[in-house]
This record gives C-alpha cells, sequence and structure tokens, in this order.
C-alpha cells in the first residue's frame, strides 16, 4: 500500500501522460532538442503541475545530451531550459544510476525530483553518490527554497513565433502602463540602481486555443508551399484563410503570421511601446534578456530569443542588406520600417542586434517636441524660422538621442513649396509622409563602403545639380561634408541645408567636421546654427556660429541662445548673430524678433489644443 501511495505521489502512472516524446536537432542548431506534443494529455506537458509528464521528459532526457525541451500544446509552445531541463535529465540519470538499489527512490525522482534529491542528500553512500555525480543534489542545493512552480517556468509563445516570453505574473502596480497598438500590453516599472523592468503581455500569447491552432495550421501551409501566391503578403494572408473557419478572427492572425514569419516578431511588440527607440539584443542573445532603450533609460524585458531565433533574425536582416557574413561580419540593413545594425563572428562573439526606429505613427513635428518636454517653445519658434528662411545647421548629439526625430521635425518647417533633396544611406526620415502632404521631396539612397556606385560624396554632387532648394544629409560623417560645406560656403544652396552629426555641442561638432571630416576651417564657418540633444532627448543648447573678427572665417566662435534652462537672452538683447542673419533686407532686427515672438505664441496655443500634428495650421510659417 505504501508503495502504491508513493507511485501515484510522484506520478508513476505513465497512462497519466499522453505526450509524445520525440528528439530531434532542428536545422542548424548545434544540439539534439526534446520535443513533448501535449496535445490530448491529461496534464497538457506543464511541468510544474504535471509530474506524470515530468517522468516521460525525464526518462528521454536521460537518453539525450540536450538540455532544452519544447512542449507543443493546442498551437502554444512552452521551452524549458536552464536549471529546470537540468533537473529532468538529472533526474533520469539518476534513475538509472540507483534504480537496482533503491528502486522507490529512483522511481521517485523521476516525478518528484526536488523530493527525491532532498531524500537523496540526507543519504549515505552510493545513493547519495548518485546523487552528486549525476548533478540531480546540485539541482536543489540552493539558498533559496524551490519549488516546481519555480523550477519549471518556461518561455512561451505560439507555434513558430519569433521571440518569446517567460510567463512571470506582471507587476501589480506598474509606473507605467500601455494597450498597443497589436493588441498586447506593456507595463514598466522603475528600478533604483539597475534596469527597469519592462513586462510584455504580447498579443499573440492571448490567443484561445482554437486561434493559436489555426495560427499554427497557417504557418504550416506557408512553411510548406501550400500557398500558390507569388506575393509573400499575399501568400501570408492565403495561409490563413485556407485553414479559417467562420468564427476566426482572420486579420488579426494574418498580422500575427506575417510579423513572425517575414518580419520582428516579438520585437516588433516592443518598438510600439510608447517611449521606445532602441533594442538590443547581446550575444550570446539566447542567454541573454532583450533590453530596450525608453525615455532615454534602459530596461530588462520579459522577451527572449532562443539560438534558432538568433539566426532566424539573423537570416532576415542578410536578406534585407546583406553582409552579416565571415567576410562581412557587419549589416545595416532596413527591416520592416527599422532600422537594424547587426554584428556577427568573428567580429563578436556571435551574432549581435541593436534595432532603432521612430515608434510613433504620427510624424514628429516642433510642436509635437515642444508637447513632449523636449525643448522650449521660444527654441522650437526660432528653429521654426532659421528653416523657413534658409538657414544652414546640423543637429548634433550621442547616439539615441534624438537627432534623426528632430531633423525629420524641422523638415515639417520648410516652406510647402520649396523643394527638397533628402541624402540617405538608411531610410529614416518622414519623406513618404511629406510626400503624401503634396511637399516635393526627393530622396536620393547613397551607399557606404568601399564597393559603393553612388557615394554620399556623389549624392551631395547630385543634389546640387537638382536645382535649387533644401538639402537635407541624414548623417554627416564621411567625405561627403567637404562637398556639402563647400557649396555652403560658395553659396549654391539658397534653401535651407540641414543634416545630422554625433557631437555633444557646437565646439565638438567644429573638431568633427574640421579634424575627422577634413573640413576646411573656413568653410565650417557656413554653419549658422547646431541644435545639441542630450541623451534624454531634450536640447541641450541651441548654438549660434560666429565667425572671427576683422574678416577671419577661420576663427569660429560660439554664443549660446538656449540652453536646458531657457533662453540666455542674446537674441533678446538684440545680439544674435542668428536673428540678424535671418532678417529680410527689408525688416528691421527688431521686427523679426517681433515675428518670433508671434510665431512662439501661436505654437503656444497648438499645443495647449493639442495640435501638434503634421497636417493643418501647426507647421504653417
Amino acid at each position: 500500500m505504501l508503495g502504491l501511495i508513493e507511485r501515484l505521489r510522484s506520478g508513476t502512472a505513465d497512462e497519466d501522460c499522453g505526450c509524445t516524446v520525440t528528439v530531434d536537432r532542428p536545422a542548424g542548431v548545434s544540439e539534439p532538442r526534446l520535443t513533448a506534443d501535449a496535445d490530448g494529455c491529461p496534464g497538457e506537458g506543464v511541468l510544474a503541475t504535471a509530474p506524470a509528464c515530468r517522468r516521460r521528459v525525464a526518462r528521454r532526457l536521460a537518453e539525450t545530451a540536450t538540455t532544452t525541451v519544447a512542449v507543443t500544446q493546442a498551437g502554444l509552445v512552452r521551452t524549458y531550459t536552464g536549471r529546470g531541463a537540468a533537473t529532468l535529465r538529472a533526474a533520469g540519470r539518476f534513475h538509472d544510476r540507483v534504480s537496482d538499489r533503491d528502486r522507490q527512490l529512483a522511481e521517485r525522482a523521476l516525478g518528484d525530483p526536488i523530493g527525491a534529491a532532498r531524500a537523496a542528500i540526507g543519504r549515505a553512500g552510493p545513493v547519495a553518490s548518485a546523487a552528486a555525480t549525476t548533478g540531480l543534489s546540485a539541482c536543489v542545493s540552493h539558498d533559496r527554497p524551490v519549488d516546481y512552480e519555480q523550477l519549471f517556468r518556461p518561455t512561451v509563445a505560439p507555434v513558430g513565433s519569433l521571440g518569446r516570453v517567460t510567463p512571470a505574473d506582471p507587476p501589480d502596480d506598474p509606473d507605467d502602463e500601455w494597450e498597443l497598438d497589436t493588441g498586447g500590453v506593456a507595463r514598466r516599472t522603475a528600478r533604483t540602481g539597475g534596469f527597469d523592468q519592462l513586462h510584455l503581455t504580447p498579443a499573440s500569447t492571448t490567443l484561445d486555443a482554437a486561434a493559436r491552432r489555426t495560427l499554427a495550421a497557417a504557418r504550416e501551409r506557408l512553411a510548406t508551399g501550400t500557398t500558390v501566391d507569388q506575393s509573400p503578403e499575399r501568400a501570408v494572408a492565403s495561409a490563413v484563410r485556407g485553414v479559417a473557419t467562420e468564427s476566426t478572427p482572420t486579420e488579426r492572425l494574418t498580422t500575427l503570421l506575417r510579423r513572425h514569419t517575414r518580419g520582428l516578431g516579438l520585437l516588433a511588440d516592443l518598438l510600439v511601446v510608447p517611449g521606445v527607440s532602441d533594442i538590443w539584443l547581446t550575444a550570446p542573445v539566447s542567454e541573454t534578456p532583450v533590453r530596450v532603450g525608453v525615455d532615454g533609460r534602459s530596461a530588462e524585458t520579459n522577451v527572449r530569443l532562443s539560438a534558432a531565433d538568433t539566426r532566424t533574425l539573423a537570416s532576415r536582416v542578410r536578406a534585407a542588406g546583406g553582409g552579416l557574413s565571415r567576410a562581412q561580419p557587419t549589416a545595416d540593413a532596413t527591416l520592416d520600417g527599422v532600422r537594424v545594425a547587426a554584428v556577427d563572428e568573428p567580429a563578436s562573439d556571435g551574432p549581435a542586434f541593436a534595432l532603432r526606429r521612430d515608434h510613433a505613427s504620427e510624424p514628429w513635428t516642433l510642436p509635437r517636441l515642444v508637447a513632449a518636454g523636449t525643448m522650449p517653445t521660444r527654441a522650437a519658434a526660432l528653429l521654426s524660422l532659421a528653416v523657413e528662411r534658409g538657414g544652414a545647421g546640423l543637429v548634433a548629439g550621442p547616439r539615441g538621442a534624438g537627432k534623426t526625430t528632430t531633423l525629420g521635425a524641422l523638415l515639417w518647417a520648410l516652406p510647402p513649396t520649396v523643394r527638397t533633396v533628402v541624402i540617405e544611406d538608411t531610410p529614416e526620415l518622414p519623406v513618404a509622409a511629406l510626400q503624401s502632404r503634396d511637399r516635393d521631396v526627393q530622396r536620393l539612397h547613397a551607399e557606404s563602403g568601399a564597393d559603393a556606385t553612388f557615394t554620399p560624396t556623389d549624392a551631395v554632387r547630385t543634389a546640387l545639380r537638382l536645382g535649387d532648394g533644401a538639402l537635407v544629409v541624414g548623417e554627416v560623417r564621411g567625405t561627403e561634408a567637404a562637398a556639402l560645406y563647400e557649396a555652403m560656403r560658395v553659396g549654391a544652396a539658397a534653401d535651407a541645408v540641414l543634416g545630422t552629426i554625433h557631437g555633444t555641442d557646437a565646439a565638438g561638432v567644429r573638431e568633427r567636421v574640421v579634424a575627422d571630416l577634413g573640413v576646411a576651417p573656413s568653410a565650417f564657418a557656413a554653419t549658422e546654427f547646431v541644435v545639441s540633444l542630450a541623451p534624454d532627448h531634450r536640447l541641450a543648447t541651441l548654438e549660434e556660429v560666429r565667425a572671427g573678427g576683422n574678416g577671419d572665417d577661420c576663427d569660429v566662435r560660439f554664443r549660446t541662445l538656449f540652453d536646458r534652462d531657457g533662453a540666455t537672452g542674446v537674441v533678446r538683447r538684440g545680439d544674435s548673430r542668428l536673428l540678424s542673419s535671418l532678417t529680410d533686407p527689408d525688416e528691421s532686427y527688431a521686427e523679426t524678433l517681433d515675428a518670433l515672438a508671434a510665431r512662439t505664441e501661436r505654437l503656444d496655443r497648438l499645443v495647449a489644443a493639442g495640435q501638434t500634428g503634421a497636417g493643418g495650421e501647426a507647421n504653417r510659417p
């Protein structure tokens, strides 16, 4: 009777588990993987609560070299790695080692490895030795108590998902909570002295069992080429329609399937969280939490990418931008409208990625920057006036400070009738949005690298031949700087000349342009203003550039017009070289100052009324 009770407690009845367990080695994977199909299993393959399922998995793990267990059930995949999988593998080996000495304890180890380990640790002789050599005792010999909910905490994702999440409960009292356009929910909790925590509940994990099964079936149709559409987008939709029923949320599943089979998977969910502009995947990606930059702070997420996910993402980046091989271990591509920088061996210890984009669906404008608290109204009004009247300026700051966002906002301040040529190697500026509102904007796609056939320098020279108008360089960083500044110096561009550059302030920008990029000091004097951003995306300084006295353009000096505390008084005192240069021949400095004050008041009204979009009055001069 005692033996029967013990067997029931440890889940020894194999008929209580309906999992079909196989061991395979997916393409490109270095070690085998144990897969348990739990459809039809009473315990649903949930290792934390189903001792019979633990028994079946432990037996097979003892025969393999894998430490990864994937359980599929109703279109959902629970993946167990680390300590939990290692415990079951150790339990299986402990069973094989001691079954002829203590069969009862050996059987218990398969379904109740924690209890068996504690019992074995208290023994002496061969049983205790077997617990130590198989690793069973090490799985529970930690300072804090362990239970099965802690030990078997999988990552969760629908079948075929790119990325997965840990199923830990979301924080009870988050500092921020958002319902996402994707259908998911994100919650952020601030931490002092460490990473903030960002918990994502993606839409893909909230599907019911029927929808998950339909999604898995559609993915299978797509993978096996059952659909006949030539277009990838149509193939995804066709795959879902081919297995859908009347109750299937077809549009939602089509979006999810496309995101996970063609796009960025769960990373796309993170990129729509308000304030998130960057995602970092550090090598080894499968062992490192996905981290994001949100509102100037770093946050650790509950999103994970497996080794297979990492290879899939690398393949998609490679297809979109080339590179990422041993001969060319870096790549810079645009995938799903997101800029992705990637690096691989031998330049790093495996694939690593950095993703960046402006998460907002509405383009950023100067009024919107004011409303977000990143720029004083009067500074935005001055920049609006400078851009409208053909000023030449650069937006500077460290990586991730929002230089491209700010430059994009300046483009909306250009007069609608001004022709604009935008030069970029990776499309990031809101060219399409400008064109959709009848702006005359032409993008030139420059190429970087030794094999480039149309370099940024070629693009600048081509832009100057395309006629008068504003000239915008997405990032000034190479030989194009000399051509750009020569054009500015001789007055080849009658309208605004704008660009972004790495630097912390105007003096640092001049040092980079002159010393690093080889621009003549006299040419740099053609710069009229430098907008410097801080790492938190806020305006650090707005400085004007002043050529030295006695006509010496090489003696360049800088005057701060605005800093983080607001205006410095230079403009109001009538001592601004920038405002003087923006004053029309038939206009006095005082009249230009009045125009600036009127523009400031109008921006304040728009921000107060919430009218900060790209259309309408918000961006009229």
